[in-house]
């Protein structure tokens, strides 16, 4: 018996067209457009980047923030076909660094070293900033943090917090304490120690910590609180004297140095810290592939060696990780900024 044919149907016909029959082809459509997006996502990550990418650090050379960024782009330029390359854009205690990223293309080339003072300080010690820290970037990850120190010149007559505490009490607004620029949190620190300790200090603020430390070793200066990358050579030359440390715990650099916590100073914990951020908007992939990279990075053995050897914690957490971390903090330091009445304006 002789089969009969089965009338083909053109696809595109709307007169044998079902319900079924449509919503299998928009549903394959659906398909081929999210296979399609994802392939053009991964041949996105896997060619970035196609070019030289611009890390700007929103200070002057030499301070730990350039030397961290600088231990970053040497490494991923050896492992990238194309170089990770340092601009240093300083000025406005790191603002006008941080608004040129904010304005910069979301492609992934134009990325920000920012740190605790730019994406959580300045954003309450300044009344206007070109940039929302939230809101204009996507953190990439956390690099690595440091505890400060509490440090006084050779000949400073005080030789414990509580001597320094009595000192400032007995000439009120006569001592004088210096910060590496307005709204850092080594300024902040300072105006937290005034605010505790109940006493009168003038801050005065100085290009970078170099060029404070040179005043606070000559005497000009009473006192300061700097973290403890650069601080370390002046103490272990006698230079400079620590009183105390800001961390939660004594470091195994400076064991019989107490923390601020030992000393009375409830909850008188802080932590400097530094990241990578890209502006808001950036592909998640290339986010993902420099988070993964920069990790990488910062858990090979050289660099923990050197960082570790420059009293500095490795983190290298995950972009969400980050994230929370950034807001915790933003809020935290608001309430320092409202409590201490100071301002960079």
């Amino acid at each position: 018996m002789m089969a009969i044919p089965a009338v083909q149907q053109p696809l595109g016909s709307s007169k044998r067209s079902t319900p079924v029959a449509r919503g299998f082809r928009a549903a394959l459509r659906f398909a081929c457009a999210v296979l399609f997006a994802a392939s053009a996502s991964v041949a996105h990550a896997d060619a970035y980047p196609a070019r030289p990418v611009k890390l700007v650090v929103p200070y002057p050379p030499g301070g730990i923030t350039d030397i961290l960024a600088r231990t970053i782009a040497q490494r991923l330029s050896a492992e990238w076909p194309h170089p990770m390359i340092i601009e240093n854009r300083a000025g406005a205690s790191g603002n006008i660094g941080v608004g040129h990223v904010a304005r910069a293309e979301a492609d992934g080339y134009t990325l920000i070293f920012g740190n605790a003072a730019t994406h959580a300080i300045n954003p309450s010690l300044f009344k206007s900033l070109p940039y929302d820290p939230i809101k204009d970037f996507t953190p990439v990850t956390m690099v690595a943090r440091v505890s400060n120190v509490l440090l006084v010149g050779p000949e400073f007559p005080a030789k414990t917090l509580a001597e320094l505490i009595a000192l400032a009490k007995s000439k009120p607004g006569q001592l004088t304490f210096a910060s590496n620029s307005i709204g850092s949190s080594n300024h902040l620190t300072g105006e937290l120690l005034k605010t505790k300790a109940g006493i009168d200090m003038v801050h005065v603020p100085y290009k970078s910590s170099t060029h404070a430390a040179i005043d606070l070793i000559g005497g000009r200066i009473s006192l300061m609180f700097d973290n403890m990358t650069t601080a370390m050579p002046q103490i272990q030359a006698g230079k400079l004297r620590a009183l105390a440390v800001t961390s939660e715990k004594r470091l195994p650099q400076l064991p019989e140095v107490p923390t601020m916590v030992e000393l009375g100073m409830k909850d008188f914990i802080v932590t400097p810290w530094w990241g990578v951020f890209a502006p808001a908007g950036t592909p998640r992939e290339v986010v993902q592939k420099l988070n993964r990279d920069i990790v990488k990075v910062l858990n090979s053995k050289e660099v923990l060696e050197y960082l570790s050897s420059q009293a500095t914690d490795v983190v290298g957490d995950s972009p969400e990780q980050f994230a929370r971390y950034v807001s915790g903090e933003k809020a935290r330091w608001a309430d320092v900024v409202k409590a201490s009445g100071a301002t960079a304006d």
